[in-house]
């Protein structure tokens, strides 16, 4: 019963990451799943793929009916991630456990520090070059791969700095990329998410899909300089928490 509470809690926290931040999901997920959970850090990033990629897309559907989300922008971020996303998820299981974790509490503070830079970004619609958006959609696409993080939390970053999308456009466009680029990943794992386990996998799914409704509701009442700076904190922290397990 623990358990169950446990993961219900974890993800209704991730839940609403998604749907007030437009990222972070996965990045909460992941530590959640396998220092609460028990879960091996292979098993937590093919779990994490699951659980974020049904709220994502959850989340998305709430976003666009509040137009903050920009399809073509997004589209073609999405698309370009699509072959390294698949892969990446191959190659993930190939990594030993600590160069995960390592390479996973690198990339949330890299990320927590860019967050943290004050950029407000460009003139919302305004077109930014494609081969600057593909770029980083590749990057990114890749990067959710090997991790399993469905990479909101360098989506909504790179949306802002280098697509020029202001942060409540960037939230909802980036839960596009993140459900296009998980459910390319997952597919990649398939073998590895028949073995999950699904008796504490599925109600954390369904705890986070509820909880990105609270979060949208939330990202509708607070500023988006201070939805930033929240992410941006909770990244550290768990980045820290990451790389110290890894050093000890």
């Amino acid at each position: 019963m623990s358990v169950l509470i446990l993961a219900l809690v974890a993800g209704a926290v991730t839940g609403l990451a998604l749907g007030a931040l437009g990222g972070g999901g996965s990045v909460l997920a992941v530590p959640a799943l396998i220092y609460l959970l028990g879960f091996t850090p292979a098993a937590a990033t093919s779990a994490s793929l699951v659980v974020v990629t049904v709220t994502s897309a959850t989340a998305l559907s709430a976003h666009a009916r509040e137009g903050t989300v920009r399809w073509r922008a997004g589209a073609l971020f999405a698309a370009a991630g699509l072959i390294p996303a698949a892969l990446g998820g191959a190659v993930s299981g190939l990594l030993p456990p600590a160069v995960l974790t390592g390479a996973f509490s690198l990339i949330a503070g890299i990320a927590a520090f860019r967050m943290l830079r004050p950029s407000a970004g460009g003139p919302d619609g305004v077109p930014a070059r494609p081969g600057r958006i593909t770029g980083a959609g590749a990057g990114l696409g890749a990067v959710t791969g090997v991790l399993g993080v469905g990479g909101g939390f360098l989506a909504v970053p790179a949306l802002v700095n280098i697509v020029g999308l202001r942060m409540r456009a960037a939230v909802g466009t980036s839960l596009l990329v993140i459900t296009v680029n998980s459910l390319a990943a997952l597919l990649a794992r398939a073998g590895t998410a028949q073995s999950l386990d699904w008796a504490v996998v599925a109600p954390f799914a369904g705890a986070a899909v509820l909880g990105a409704w609270d979060g949208k509701r939330l990202a509708a009442r607070v500023s988006g300089g201070v939805l930033q700076r929240i992410f941006a904190c909770a990244l550290l922290g768990v980045a820290a928490l990451m790389l110290l397990d890894v050093v000890l």
